[in-house]
């Protein structure tokens, strides 16, 4: 099978997502939809104002980009690399009858000459969820389409910001969600582009260390940087906070 061959059934699940409002036809193995889709669709929400333009970058199957369509983005534009994956996406749109254009390639090209060029500033809200594993750092996995959305090379994510910047109108918000110890690069990255910078960690536990980072910023302000309480995914008990499962649920948004 090549690789812009849709998948076999048997290779594929149906999924619920987003308080089952999303049925997402996804692969049966390799990178799957998971708990960084829901808070980032949970932090971008907070953020959206009915009727927004949406792109998402590093789309996957559509999770968040359809998710925000669904919460009532005007538009919504999904970019991802793999043409499989992007099939996927297209067929997810259609089965939720959710308007939503399906861009593939690559996420540094968005915006420019061949890729999009006609979207440049024209978007209100930018979602991303960026490869989070440095190339070298950790072992690459060997289905390659886990592989490609986990490793990050060097200077991704000054591709990534770069991108979301070409395609957000002045004003308009870019959230991304990251491992913790890329703090000092997401920074860097936003800095000069993005004002308004906003941080929030995400824990597993109230006693543990931060797991993930949300990071949103606004196209050409100057606002100074402000770190969020951290949203605390599992109690004591190590069952989900009632908050944590409101926004796995698409119940509840997640402030920044």
């Amino acid at each position: 099978m090549s690789a812009t061959e849709p998948a076999a059934v048997d290779e594929r699940t149906e999924d619920g997502f987003f308080g089952g409002r999303l049925r997402l036809i996804q692969p049966r193995h390799g990178h799957r939809v998971g708990t960084d889709a829901a808070l980032l669709t949970a932090a971008a929400r907070s953020l959206l104002t009915p009727g927004d333009h949406v792109a998402d970058l590093g789309s996957g199957v559509g999770a968040v980009g359809l998710s925000l369509a669904l919460s009532g983005a005007g538009r919504a534009l999904l970019v991802e690399i793999d043409p499989a994956t992007a099939d996927l996406a297209r067929e997810n749109a259609r089965r939720n009858g959710v308007e939503a254009a399906v861009l593939t390639g690559d996420v540094g090209a968005v915006g420019r000459p061949g890729l999009g060029e006609a979207e440049r500033e024209t978007f209100d809200l930018v979602v991303a969820n960026p490869p989070f594993d440095a190339v070298g750092r950790f072992r690459a996995s060997p289905q390659a389409d886990k592989a490609r959305a986990h490793a990050a090379g060097e200077g991704l994510l000054e591709v990534w910001t770069r991108a979301a910047a070409r395609l957000l109108k002045p004003g308009g918000h870019a959230v991304m969600i990251h491992r913790p110890e890329a703090l000092g690069e997401l920074t860097a990255a936003f800095e000069g582009r993005f004002g308004d910078l906003r941080l929030k960690p995400v824990q597993a536990r109230a006693d543990g260390p931060a797991i993930r980072l949300i990071v949103a910023g606004r196209k050409g302000r100057r606002g100074a940087l402000t770190l969020s309480a951290p949203f605390v995914l599992h109690g004591p008990d190590g069952a989900a906070t009632a908050e944590a499962f409101a926004v796995q649920r698409g119940q509840a948004t997640l402030p920044l």
